[in-house]
């Protein structure tokens, strides 16, 4: 776990004052805390971080309004908003990337100063297309040298994308600065340029050492080839190792259990929450095998919109347990309060349950406050507005590594009360520029009839 402070606290500083300056207009214009229906504390997993990650419970969706969820925001002890952004729960959870050895061999270069000809290489390769063996042929004369610093890569056995190449080394007598290119070949025949050119480190001064072997790779190849892009002291290569692409975030799966009323030939329900909704499943008493229609909305005036279907939910009894069909996905996150389920079939009386999917997901916020913090929800009132967190994880990552990710925290079980219900009600504000013209039109309305009447009632000249 990655972390803002000790050793990384100048990082943390410089992206909190720069992200801090960038908000400070916005918040400024942000909610207050007793604008939202109620609080839980966060328990901070490390202390003295920059920034954090905290889950969101159940009770959280239950108490937002939002339909985005802007009614969710972050407040320090004194009660100041800190800059806070709801994210899928896949986006901070940065991993280290996965490592793999591949084989490699050095190849021989002819000194283009000591004349020759060219070099002939020859590669034995095993059924799966592996090289085991290189040889180098010439017809140069005596006078012409073979020079290191090239190397060929085996990536033939590997099945993923290979992100970067780490090279290591023996440690040099001097110190080491070269740039190196890379290519790739399928046939070890036609070669197609992966990196232009990336430059390879070994400093040393005052007992700190600074080194740098990690070389990104714009493609994939089944062989790679690495070729110095000017002369001079070339590394001791040990070992090349392939930086794969992180395994995928695990799913954790929380499912809502809703039971609706029949509305004719349809079974319709209400969410109680703002979940964002990914998955979607059917369940009915005893053996059963109907076709659905998925549907939702989130008004009593607004059209139902098809979400999924029509997929076949069934459940089959069985001496080992019941058999049931697998859940539906749906196209997009959705956080409708409305559901429709439509049968293709009569279901009888039965009463089918929806069941809705969701992740939960992560409100990441910067600290820029003294803690302890508290996560606020439910606000017909107060919105929280968007922070730059993306592009904060993002920067932080290329700094301190593609592996490190905000610091966990954790909501307390235990909610407080805020406003409570009176914070679900809009607040009744009094146009004061809408109320004084329309009563600068009346009152000249007004005095535009009394004009008129008095010039009526006054008699002319001529009687």
């Amino acid at each position: 776990m990655g972390r803002l402070g000790a050793g990384g606290g100048r990082v943390g500083a410089r992206a909190a004052t720069w992200l801090g300056v960038l908000l400070l207009p916005a918040l400024a214009l942000a909610g207050n805390r007793g604008d939202y229906a109620r609080q839980w504390p966060i328990v901070q997993g490390q202390e003295q971080s920059g920034a954090y990650r905290v889950e969101l419970n159940a009770d959280v969706y239950r108490t937002a309004v939002h339909p985005a969820l802007a009614d969710v925001e972050v407040f320090s002890a004194e009660g100041q908003p800190q800059p806070a952004a709801i994210l899928s729960p896949a986006q901070p959870l940065a991993q280290p990337p996965r490592t793999l050895e591949l084989p490699w061999f050095p190849l021989p270069t002819l000194d283009p100063a000591a004349g020759g000809s060219d070099l002939r290489l020859v590669a034995e390769r095993d059924d799966e297309g592996g090289i085991v063996r290189i040889e180098a042929a010439t017809t140069a004369p005596g006078a012409a040298r073979l020079v290191e610093g090239q190397w060929l890569v085996d990536a033939s056995r590997l099945r993923e994308p290979v992100r970067a190449l780490l090279l290591d080394w023996e440690r040099p007598r001097q110190s080491l600065q070269l740039r190196y290119r890379v290519e790739g070949s399928n046939d070890l025949r036609q070669w197609r340029t992966l990196n232009e050119g990336t430059t390879l480190l070994d400093l040393e001064r005052g007992g700190e050492r600074l080194r740098q072997g990690r070389i990104e790779l714009d493609g994939q190849a089944r062989y790679l080839r690495l070729l110095p892009l000017q002369p001079g002291q070339v590394p001791a290569l040990t070992s090349v190792t392939a930086e794969l692409s992180p395994p995928p975030a695990e799913a954790r799966w929380e499912w809502v259990e809703i039971e609706g009323q029949r509305r004719g030939d349809h079974f319709e329900f209400v969410l109680p929450g703002r979940f964002p909704v990914e998955r979607a499943d059917v369940r009915l008493p005893g053996n059963n095998a109907v076709q659905w229609t998925l549907y939702s909305r989130e008004r009593n005036d607004a059209a139902w919109r098809w979400r999924a279907g029509p997929w076949m939910a069934f459940q089959v009894g069985g001496a080992d347990g019941a058999n049931q069909s697998d859940p539906r996905p749906l196209p997009s996150t959705v956080r409708d309060r409305q559901w429709r389920l439509s049968p293709a079939s009569a279901v009888g009386e039965a009463m089918p349950v929806l069941r809705l999917g969701y992740r939960p997901e992560v409100a990441v916020f910067l600290a820029q406050a003294a803690p302890p913090f508290a996560l606020a929800a439910g606000s017909a009132n107060a919105q929280r507005d968007e922070a730059p967190i993306p592009a904060l994880l993002e920067a932080l990552r290329k700094q301190r590594g593609p592996g490190w990710q905000p610091a966990p925290a954790y909501l307390a079980e235990t909610a407080e009360e805020l406003a409570g219900a009176s914070a679900l009600q809009p607040h009744r504000t009094i146009d004061w520029k809408s109320l004084l013209l329309w009563g600068l039109l009346v009152g000249g309305a007004v005095l535009v009839a009394a004009l008129g009447l008095s010039l009526l009632r006054k008699p002319s000249a001529q009687d």
